[in-house]
């Protein structure tokens, strides 16, 4: 599905809708078209400060947030470029640890459709050459750059000599652009390695582990793998990192879920094999504390969507798009349900979006599936993800939107057993969740 976004701001509105009328509709790869594009806007990818890219299918926005917490623990400054948005496109532009203004986007926008001209440039290959213009032209320690899609083809693949590089949780998605095996997608995420980069690989099978490995050392890169190079596990309420350099005992993520041991590991990981900057473990420790990254295992406290729910019911947002999110995300939901207590789901998943495999590992764990249509999208019918619910046991209820799902939940909940909720099944819709509960990202 084609990137977009809409701003309040009728300035950078303007230049989003320049952009979108040069866009081909569609996500496309290939390096040629950044290529251009940067040259006639000076290489500004040439000129950014120490760079940490981190590619993979679950798990890389998370260890960016890590990246950027510890960095900035350890007194940098840092730019952040990531994707999607979820709210406001600004988010995916941090400078110096702050999001992007309008008015400066806006520009960079005017700059970088000026240079382009008439060529075709897809929306993601246009607002990186922004964020590498806005990275380029202000101080800053470190950069932490997410792949968009993919990795060997990624726009943000123009990068020649990364600090580090990081691959998070490989899984099956963008079947269309990667490959139809996870076996072609591990050597597309593996694509990033780098010439005498040290490149840190998360736990995979043999198979894909060996396919990374192999692909990186093809680079010139320079692997370092979980399990030899480097390890992580909690364990009894703290975590337990080791790499040659020895043990080091560090706080549990402020992150919800268990599945963010393999990320804040990859993260420390990728910090302490670079040697560029400098990072304590002390800003490990307090980095860990402060991270943050909504929409994921995001406990929603108050807002409008919030108070639909009765008292002692705890409301969680999470992306949940493809099925290697779903089974990470149901053992983490697993962990936090007390005792008996009802686990309800509220889903709204793209049409693009393999619906079986996402609501399949939730079927033995929620006792009631509600389904949403995912606003302004290209998405499954709450009526036809209802019926995919029940063909894996599930009890299902279509729903108009998330209010109306709610709000059947509130009704028919027991006082004495407050339920755990989870909305799931598309960043987009995790977006829109955070609007309309008055929290977007900051």
């Amino acid at each position: 599905m084609a990137d977009s976004a809409k701003s309040d701001n009728p300035v950078l509105q303007y230049q989003l809708d320049r952009l979108g009328a040069l866009s081909p509709g569609r996500d496309i790869l290939g390096l040629e078209r950044i290529h251009r594009l940067l040259a006639r806007l000076g290489n500004p990818q040439d000129g950014l400060p120490p760079v940490f890219h981190v590619a993979g299918t679950n798990g890389k926005g998370s260890t960016c947030a890590y990246l950027r917490a510890c960095l900035e623990a350890a007194g940098h400054k840092v730019h952040v470029y990531t994707s999607p948005h979820l709210v406001n496109f600004n988010e995916r532009i941090r400078v110096a640890g702050r999001l992007i203004a309008d008015e400066t986007l806006a520009a960079l926008l005017s700059e970088v459709l000026d240079a382009n001209g008439d060529d075709e440039i897809s929306f993601f290959e246009a607002t990186t050459a922004a964020g590498f213009l806005a990275f380029s032209r202000n101080p800053a320690d470190a950069c932490v750059i997410e792949v968009g899609l993919g990795g060997r083809l990624d726009a943000t693949n123009v990068l020649t000599s990364p600090a580090a590089c990081g691959i998070a949780q490989l899984g099956v998605d963008h079947q269309a652009f990667l490959g139809d095996t996870i076996e072609q997608i591990a050597a597309e995420k593996a694509g990033i390695a780098k010439p005498g980069v040290p490149i840190i690989l998360s736990r995979y099978t043999e198979k894909l582990r060996d396919i990374v490995i192999d692909t990186a050392r093809a680079a010139g890169a320079v692997p370092v793998d979980r399990g030899n190079g480097w390890d992580i596990a909690a364990y009894r309420g703290s975590l337990h990192y080791r790499d040659t350099e020895g043990l080091v005992e560090l706080p549990l993520p402020r992150l919800a879920g268990t599945h963010q041991v393999d990320n804040a590991g990859l993260a420390i990981a990728m910090l302490r094999h670079q040697k560029v900057l400098s990072v304590p473990v002390s800003a490990l420790k307090a980095g860990l504390g402060w991270a943050d990254w909504p929409a994921r295992l995001q406990r929603l406290e108050k807002g409008p969507l919030r108070d639909i729910l009765p008292d002692g019911a705890s409301l969680w947002l999470d992306g949940v798009h493809n099925p290697a999110a779903a089974r990470m995300i149901a053992d983490s939901l697993r962990e936090m349900a007390v005792d008996d207590q009802p686990v309800l789901m509220v889903i709204g998943i793209l049409d693009n979006k393999d619906a079986g495999g996402i609501l399949k590992p939730f079927a033995d764990l929620v006792t009631g599936i509600y389904t949403v249509p995912v606003p302004d999208r290209g998405s499954h019918t709450p009526q036809t993800l209802a019926d995919a619910a029940r063909a894996h046991g599930l009890h299902a209820t279509a729903c108009t939107d998330v209010a109306d799902a709610l709000g059947r939940i509130a009704r028919a909940a027991d006082p004495q057993r407050p339920p755990l909720v989870l909305i799931g099944g598309s960043l987009y819709l995790a977006g829109e969740v955070l609007r309309d509960n008055r929290q977007p990202p900051e």
